[in-house]
């Protein structure tokens, strides 16, 4: 079956808007498409026509008595019916720019929103705007136990990691993996490193080129690691094709044992990277469960990190001012007293600017 594009095309004009005479003069050009009319019309709240086509397309024309004419067009995505609805569009506007002379003030015609596609293009943003990406193939799908996985191609960003709806990286987002590694201010080189995530390998090829003494990367979903090791190869090159190498190993599993582990046995490292999740949109930390996670990884974090040490961490949107607030006052409330600084990174894929934070502990008086 194929796809839904829905055209827009509005108008708003620099006074009242007469809907009775607006439909009555736009009526002939639907007629001429064999589009049945429906009028209502409400006393103080302006006209809304509908017009149907035997082969199911429609068209909407809402008249709002403030000066707002809204059109809207839904045919299928066919070649030859797009033609046909961009003609219909055409019409249109000439006819509304005669009848209505001076009185348009802003004429606004969005590229059609296609719905139903086998590859969906259209993906929201952390602070919730629409976003219509250029992908144009699924490359990888899976539903693991823990999240909805995806890896979309786009010709601009290369290949790109989904889960569970959210935009995670692409291959051109090297600046989010040189930003939740300190921004190239660190010196790793015989360090001790603890990656809490990073299923798509970045953060740790990145990091096996620096030497660490050993780079630990606590990673609970195997089908991301599989997905990526396969389609993500710009962002992960060849470090995910073996869980260990002389400086680095894999670990898939919970991250959260193994930081309770970890700080059982007294283990400590140098740096903590914490690739997991953004900070929740939500801005009530008492009802929501993902504000709860994030505390109990920086508590373990914070106990397995060296008195010296750094733990670097995403935040999200920098729109987000309030959900950013609330995550830098949680780092109050931590068993130990700690600082931060951060620092906003464009993200390519993102199209948003993004905040990432370093926190250390506090250095005792």
């Amino acid at each position: 079956m194929a796809a839904v594009r829905q055209n827009t095309l509005d108008f708003q004009l620099s006074g009242t808007a007469d809907g009775k005479y607006i439909i009555k003069a736009l009526q002939p050009i639907f007629e001429g498409q064999e589009m049945t009319e429906t009028v209502h019309s409400w006393e103080d709240h302006g006209y809304l026509a509908t017009y149907t086509a035997k082969n199911g397309s429609f068209a909407t024309v809402r008249v709002y008595p403030h000066g707002l004419v809204l059109i809207d067009l839904q045919s299928s995505d066919e070649s030859d019916e797009k033609k046909s609805i961009h003609c219909l569009l055409n019409k249109i506007e000439d006819k509304m720019e005669e009848i209505l002379h001076n009185s348009i003030k802003q004429v606004k015609r969005l590229p059609a929103i296609v719905r139903g596609a086998s590859v969906d293009r259209y993906w929201p943003t952390a602070d919730g705007r629409l976003v219509e990406y250029d992908f144009d193939e699924i490359v990888y799908s899976k539903e693991s136990p823990y999240q909805n996985i995806k890896i979309l191609h786009s010709k601009q960003f290369g290949n790109i990691l989904i889960l569970n709806g959210d935009v995670n990286l692409a291959e051109s987002d090297l600046a989010y993996t040189h930003a939740i590694m300190g921004s190239g201010k660190e010196d790793f080189c015989g360090k001790e490193v603890l990656i809490l995530g990073g299923g798509d390998g970045g953060i740790l090829y990145e990091l096996v080129k620096l030497k660490p003494k050993m780079a630990t990367m606590v990673e609970i979903d195997q089908m991301v690691i599989d997905g990526c090791k396969e389609h993500m190869r710009n962002t992960c090159g060849d470090v995910l094709d073996n869980l260990k190498g002389d400086c680095y190993q894999v670990l898939v599993e919970d991250c959260v044992p193994v930081l309770k582990m970890y700080a059982k046995e007294g283990r400590m490292f140098d740096y903590v990277i914490n690739d997991l999740t953004a900070i929740p949109i939500s801005t009530s930390p008492e009802e929501d469960s993902t504000w709860e996670f994030l505390r109990l990884i920086l508590d373990l974090s914070m106990k397995v990190l060296k008195q010296d040490g750094k733990y670097f961490t995403q935040g999200n949107c920098v729109n987000l001012t309030e959900a950013l607030t609330l995550y830098e006052e949680q780092l109050n409330m931590l068993y130990c007293p700690v600082e931060f600084s951060k620092e906003i990174v464009c993200v390519p894929s993102y199209m948003e600017l993004w905040v990432f934070y370093t926190i250390w502990k506090k250095n005792s008086p």
